[in-house]
């Protein structure tokens, strides 16, 4: 296992539909375990594979409620449905995200409260997920990564203005833009 460079918002691995896997290979659970690894040295809740420069449909997911449960796991070729979003501003302090290809920054962005996924596991089995609030948000957003979708595309255009201003101060925006968890000095 192996933490790898996260990619920045302008690399184009970023901002293209990401290829189904075809087949589970030894080649991809090294993949997902480097995911795992990198996504808790970042440290992050997910971690799609085009975020480390791989152009598959695979993420990684993991998170602690209030009361300590566990929630953690890998799904590939996923399907996602979402309820309605409630129209209306967001709530910047309940709503808002980071992402860490496009690291140390956070927008409010309003997203559908509950979600249900289903793909495959590592093994081939069938996965299903249904939850709501944080864990629907988490979803919502890996799954965006897969169609070339970075958070900072749906924000308002107030909040798009300025990411698009820290990105040109911070010289991203252009390809081969990557960042080192535990070794850059970057917070997401």
């Amino acid at each position: 296992m192996a933490v790898r460079p996260i990619k920045i918002m302008g690399d184009p691995v970023l901002h293209s539909p990401a290829a189904p896997v075809d087949e589970v290979t030894d080649d991809i659970r090294v993949l997902v375990a480097d995911m795992f690894e990198t996504m808790d040295a970042a440290p992050g809740v997910g971690l799609a594979a085009p975020q480390v420069g791989v152009a598959l449909r695979i993420f990684v997911y993991s998170h602690l409620d209030d009361d300590e449960h566990p929630w953690r796991g890998v799904v590939i070729n996923p399907e996602l449905w979402v309820s309605p979003s409630v129209p209306g501003e967001p709530d910047p302090d309940l709503e808002s995200e980071g992402c860490l290809s496009f690291p140390g920054e956070r927008f409010p962005l309003r997203r559908a409260e509950r979600a249900m996924l289903t793909g495959t596991d590592l093994e081939g089995e069938h996965v299903w997920v249904q939850v709501e609030g944080w864990r629907a948000r988490i979803l919502q957003h890996e799954f965006d990564h897969l169609d070339g979708i970075i958070y900072i595309d749906r924000v308002d255009d107030a909040d798009w203005k300025t990411a698009q201003k820290i990105a040109r101060k911070r010289g991203w925006g252009r390809p081969g833009c990557s960042w080192m968890p535990g070794e850059d000095d970057l917070e997401a």
